[in-house]
């Protein structure tokens, strides 16, 4: 990722503007196992006390880099009960990347943050129709898969 990803303006701008990138290096045994890193590349987002908000594993190309540390930031928000905050950055993830794994995972959390300020189990349901149409071959879907048998 450094020879292609880090480098893009984007995504050296939004990591820039968004988090705090701290790069550690594989023969620093003691972080390694603290965070379960086996494999490399490992991204985690933590907060200022070290806890784990999200983590992808594998390279990204610069657009999904992006996308999916968007998705991150929402998740972030989503956990902090921040909702919209985490609403408006999950429909901007499917608005601006809806060919990407991300829009995926963001559909599936809206739905969650839906559910989360109105306590209305027909925003879960409404999100797994939307997954199944727009991304049947998903491990999103599948998860929201016991959604079906909510009600319309």
């Amino acid at each position: 990722m450094g020879a292609v990803t880090y480098p893009d303006e984007r995504v050296a701008k939004f990591l820039s503007l968004n988090f705090v990138p701290v790069q550690m290096q594989t023969t620093n045994t003691e972080l390694m196992s603290k965070y379960s890193v086996s494999w490399t590349p490992t991204l985690l987002v933590l907060d200022a006390d070290g806890k784990e908000h999200y983590r992808a594993v594998g390279f990204f190309t610069p657009d999904d880099m992006i996308a999916t540390f968007m998705t991150a930031k929402a998740r972030w928000a989503l956990d902090t009960d921040q909702l919209e905050d985490a609403r408006a950055l999950f429909e901007e993830v499917i608005a601006c990347y809806p060919d990407k794994d991300a829009a995926a995972e963001a559909t599936f959390f809206l739905g969650v943050a839906r559910y989360k300020v109105a306590h209305d189990p027909k925003a879960l349901r409404e999100t797994y129709d939307l997954l199944k149409d727009k991304f049947p071959h998903s491990s999103w879907t599948k998860q929201a898969d016991h959604y079906r048998l909510i009600s319309k």
